[in-house]
């Protein structure tokens, strides 16, 4: 008897049925059958669920022998399961890595509950994955099982069958079967988890819901969505023959109706002509199973009252109105936003003709993100060298406040924010300003970069449009040219630089600011960030930085960090952190929400999580450079270098001068930290070697010597630094011999 029974029904699917069932396959956990159940369909489905189960006997096909509908198909799936627990997979969706293994724990750890409800993100043909909004409601605080009525607004959660493990001895007690026609999760799922004895959820994404541009049977315009009324016929009835649920007939009797206007105001499920009867049916069901007492949000109450009242023309009408005002509000924000642009600019064009504040200085950074990187270390290091200088940092209003209290807030587009541009004398960003800043006479613009580079950069981007994109390359250079100063770490930095963004400003070789605070880290400092990050004391943390990948819409990883945490043991932490374009995903997406990996990619300040980890898993971030200051653990993971190096290109090989250990598929890299290699003698003299080379004005007064040439005009040269000593895990300083290394 295996733990799961996966049941597929297949119908008209045979594009997606193949990655189905290989989610299923993939699984780390084994112990399950698949039942692909063949709704007679007329493509390819029966061969390719007759393949799957000649390739794997855990694998058996069901070939109906008319089309009959998803319910009876599940139920065909239902009569030959022998699981424990049933699992229902539509074809064209799929699960996550490591979801049956979540699953399998969770039920272990809540005692083997007659229903068990997870989560699910919805999947577009983009790349795009777009998690359940409605996610807050499956928090595994609390009980570890629980009826319905203890926690009702699990309702809210998306009502059908695909996101919920389901006792087999239960559902065959309970006589549940799904009935044919459209909606036939709603008889099914509703009475189930009303009648469970016990439910308990997880909060971690297990099904990809696919979002498909066509062919969705629910999306289509038929009758057969009239098939509703009589869903919910067999929901009341469930109800009315078991007296000790009638305390949810008021709650159904409103979610029906909500149902109903769903269904009413789509614009592409009923046929033209039959909206009218549509309503005068939803009418007769709303005096027949009419319960008051379930509360009606405001918003809700006069659709339902024109339901009973089967007042159709006024609900129709009303209908009409709502889109008509959303439609007339758009073009009314529309034309706002063109002629508020046009009066900023107006202003922005006055304020030149003004004269520039020699006191002001103006900041950003990543392109109006929070206060971080090398310009929030020179705005607080000015602050404090340059008497009666007055700073502002520009961000967007949800980063506000990450900005010190001392320092002005700026929002993007605003009239201050063009007046900044305009009189301030001082500019500073880690990336190009707005390409209608008009650089002027008395203006100093500094250009800190962000980062040492490793992959290709501006000019040199010009014969790779894989990773360009649409670059204006005649603006990125007119953008160049109103730069006074370039930052550069090191001497790499400053060739690259030279040469990808050719003009005649001058470059700073000065270090980088952005890492002086790990040369001033103290152990109280970075003991308060891991017990705020959630860090269990004694715990090893591995920050996991991924860059960007431009040859990938979607940017899940190759790095399996489920399989990895699994793989450390219980004394290891992996801190996850998405890289700051990949706004709509995370470092952890696609994967299962394991309590050992912290999702960090909201965090503001990716030197606060240097300083809080024990080393660090990265790929060809810039982060390396900047870590190895630290004196802690690299570990390079390369799985996709051919890939990487072929859309984008790197300046060295990094696995020929790594920083640390290199890995370049997930055995290799699991192998590194079973050996412990990753944090032993070679790598560190990997590390020192690669600190030598890229790091040698890194000793904590980067800033320092920044705001003195800039802002304080002090010209007379500074003799470089000596190298400065390593940092150990904790913030206390420690002497690492620096020794030279080539490795071939």
């Amino acid at each position: 008897m295996p733990r799961f029974s996966v049941i597929v029904p297949a119908y008209r699917v045979q594009a997606y049925l193949h990655a189905c069932l290989d989610s299923v396959l993939d699984q780390s956990f084994k112990d399950y059958e698949i039942i692909v159940v063949d709704d007679c369909s007329p493509d390819a489905c029966g061969p390719i669920a007759d393949e799957y189960a000649v390739r794997d006997p855990r694998v058996s096909a069901v070939h109906l022998p008319r089309n009959s509908g998803l319910g009876p198909a599940r139920n065909a799936g239902v009569a030959r399961a022998t699981g424990d627990y049933l699992l229902f997979l539509d074809a064209d969706d799929t699960f996550a890595p490591e979801a049956l293994q979540a699953i399998a724990d969770r039920l272990e750890a809540t005692g083997g509950p007659d229903v068990l409800v997870y989560d699910y993100a919805r999947t577009y043909w983009s790349g795009e994955s777009v998690r359940n909004t409605f996610a807050e409601h499956l928090s595994e605080a609390g009980p570890a099982s629980f009826r319905l009525a203890d926690r009702p607004e699990l309702l809210k959660v998306l009502m059908v069958v695909w996101n919920k493990a389901y006792r087999r001895e239960f559902i065959e007690a309970g006589g549940f079967t799904f009935p044919p026609g459209y909606y036939e999760d709603t008889p099914w799922t509703y009475p189930v988890l009303m009648a469970a004895g016990s439910i308990a959820v997880l909060d971690t994404v297990c099904v990809g819901y696919r979002q498909r541009r066509r062919g969705n049977i629910l999306s289509t315009t038929t009758r057969r969505h009239f098939d509703v009324f009589d869903q919910y016929d067999r929901v009341f009835a469930f109800i009315d023959a078991r007296p000790e649920l009638a305390v949810w007939r008021p709650v159904m009797f409103r979610r029906m109706l909500d149902h109903f206007s769903t269904l009413f105001t789509s614009r592409d499920r009923l046929p033209r002509g039959t909206r009218v009867e549509f309503f005068r049916r939803a009418r007769a069901h709303c005096r027949r199973y009419r319960t008051p007492g379930a509360p009606v949000p405001r918003r809700a109450r006069l659709r339902h009252a024109l339901f009973r009242l089967g007042a159709h023309r006024t609900y129709r009408a009303l209908w009409t109105a709502q889109r008509l005002r959303g439609r007339l509000g758009r073009t009314a924000a529309s034309v706002n936003r063109a002629v508020r642009a046009a009066a900023l600019q107006l202003h922005y064009r006055v304020q030149l003709l003004l004269p520039v504040r020699s006191g002001d200085a103006v900041f950003a950074a990543y392109w109006h993100r929070g206060y971080t990187c090398s310009p929030a270390a020179l705005e607080a290091t000015a602050r404090a060298l340059v008497p009666g200088l007055r700073t502002s940092w520009i961000c967007r209003p949800e980063d506000a406040h990450t900005v010190p209290d001392t320092t002005r807030v700026l929002h993007p587009g605003t009239a201050a924010y063009w007046t900044a541009l305009a009189r301030s004398r001082y500019l500073v960003n880690n990336v190009n300003f707005d390409r209608r800043l008009v650089k002027r006479r008395g203006q100093v613009l500094l250009q800190t970069h962000h980062g040492t580079p490793l992959k290709t950069m501006g000019t040199d981007l010009v014969h790779r449009p894989a990773a360009a994109g649409g670059m204006d390359f005649g603006q990125l250079l007119r953008n160049v040219d109103k730069w006074d100063f370039s930052l550069s770490a090191n001497q790499h930095s400053t060739l690259v630089w030279e040469r990808t963004y050719p003009s005649g400003y001058t470059t700073l070789e000065y270090g980088s600011p952005r890492n002086d605070v790990f040369h001033r880290a103290d152990p109280g400092r970075t003991a308060r960030l891991r017990e705020r990050l959630g860090v269990p004391e004694g715990s090893t943390a591995l920050l996991y930085a991924p860059t960007h990948r431009d040859y990938r819409r979607a940017q899940q990883h190759t790095l399996d960090l489920d399989r990895l945490v699994r793989v450390l043991g219980p004394r290891f932490v992996i801190l996850a952190r998405s890289h700051y374009l990949d706004a709509t995903s995370r470092a952890t997406a696609g994967h299962t929400r394991h309590p050992r990996i912290i999702d960090v990619s909201a965090h503001p300040s990716v030197e606060e999580l240097c300083l809080a980890s024990d080393g660090l898993i990265t790929d060809y971030s810039s982060l390396m450079f900047d870590y190895v200051n630290l004196d802690r653990p690299v570990v390079l993971h390369l799985e996709d270098a051919q890939a990487y190096e072929a859309s984008r290109g790197t300046y060295f090989d990094p696995a020929a001068f790594p920083p640390g250990a290199v890995a370049r598929d997930q055995e290799e890299l699991h192998e590194i930290f079973a050996t412990d290699h990753w944090r032993g003698p070679r790598s560190a003299q990997r590390r020192a070697a690669f600190r030598a080379r890229f790091c040698p004005y890194d000793d904590g007064h980067a800033a320092e010597r920044v705001v003195r040439r800039v802002f304080l005009d002090e010209t007379s040269e500074m003799p470089p630094p000596a190298q400065p000593a390593g940092r150990g895990p904790t913030g206390v300083p420690r002497q690492v011999p620096v020794r030279e290394y080539t490795n071939g």
